[in-house]
């Protein structure tokens, strides 16, 4: 549609309308332009692909998204996008952008997939993309990570309750899941590399030292997993957003240095993450603790309120 159409001055109109602070209701923004909530839904998404109280959330979480990766408050954008609870926000922007608010920081991805390319546009104002990307379905690799930090923090707050005897002893004698990284037949060496390993893979992705292994207590294996799922998430989210699956990285920690291409790195640790996540479980299983399925299905229905679909 040109400038010069018409119809842009009512279609500006129409979203002014939407965005209004005041128009919480379908009600509250048809009557702002003039028009019944019927035709004014029909108006609308005829002319964005989006029903206007789909297209306000996402506009207002966008928003969001991006007050909390310039270090605001989840309670405050929470209440800001219009939520009544801090838990209902969480659930939603999860969906949305695939990460929790606790995983945005600077640099985070803002906008979230758009049939109309309306986006929000720091500090109030909307971007038009010209030619609107589109997206039919959800963000799997997304999926993934984010299951995958996940999990991994819930296997090793069930580690955190066994004694030390069960937490070190060598349930798979000689385990080895990959032959550089050694024997890992027990939850605490299983548990140690499934951190370690995205230490080691963000110290070549950004440029750093070989990182050293650090401690391997419950404790210990919290907070340094705390940490690294941060990095990795924004990561890997920043590796999608500028389409750079393709980039190749020489890896001089490496001995010969060796080369490797980022989709293939986060494909790697993924593959044996997942590995190593169920064999956890048969550890703990063995200790009397259960540790579910590890299940994405599962995951996703219990994020999204006891129901299945995207997240």
């Amino acid at each position: 549609m040109s400038e010069a159409d018409s119809g842009r001055d009512r279609l500006r109109e129409l979203l002014d309308a939407v965005l209004d602070e005041d128009s919480t209701t379908l009600a509250d923004m048809a009557g702002r332009a003039f028009s019944s909530p019927f035709h004014f839904t029909r108006t609308l998404s005829r002319q964005t692909g989006e029903s206007p109280v789909a297209l306000r959330r996402r506009v207002l979480l966008e928003r969001a998204a991006w007050q909390i990766g310039r270090g605001g408050s989840v309670t405050e954008a929470a209440f800001g996008a219009g939520y009544g609870s801090v838990e209902g926000f969480t659930r939603a922007f999860t969906r949305t952008f695939g990460r929790p608010p606790s995983a945005t920081g600077p640099g985070s991805a803002t906008w979230a997939p758009a049939p109309n390319g309306i986006h929000f546009h720091p500090p109030v104002h909307l971007w038009v993309e010209q030619n609107p990307r589109r997206h039919t379905g959800m963000d799997v690799t997304a999926l993934q990570v984010h299951h995958d930090v996940e999990d991994t923090a819930a296997l090793i707050d069930l580690a955190a309750g066994l004694t030390e005897e069960q937490y070190r002893h060598e349930w798979f004698p000689g385990l080895t899941v990959l032959s550089w990284d050694g024997p890992e037949g027990s939850i605490a060496a299983c548990l140690h590399r499934l951190v370690h390993t995205k230490e080691v893979w963000l110290a070549s992705v950004e440029g750093g030292d070989l990182p050293a292994p650090g401690g391997d207590t419950a404790g210990e294996l919290r907070e340094r997993h705390a940490r690294v799922a941060r990095r990795w998430v924004a990561t890997t989210a920043d590796i999608d957003r500028r389409g750079a699956w393709g980039d190749r990285i020489v890896d001089a920690i490496c001995d010969p240095p060796e080369s490797f291409l980022l989709g293939g790195i986060i494909a790697h640790v993924l593959t044996f993450a997942g590995h190593r996540r169920q064999m956890v479980r048969h550890m703990l299983r063995a200790c009397g603790s259960g540790a579910g399925h590890g299940d994405p299905l599962e995951w996703l229905q219990d994020r999204n309120g006891g129901r299945g679909g995207t997240p």
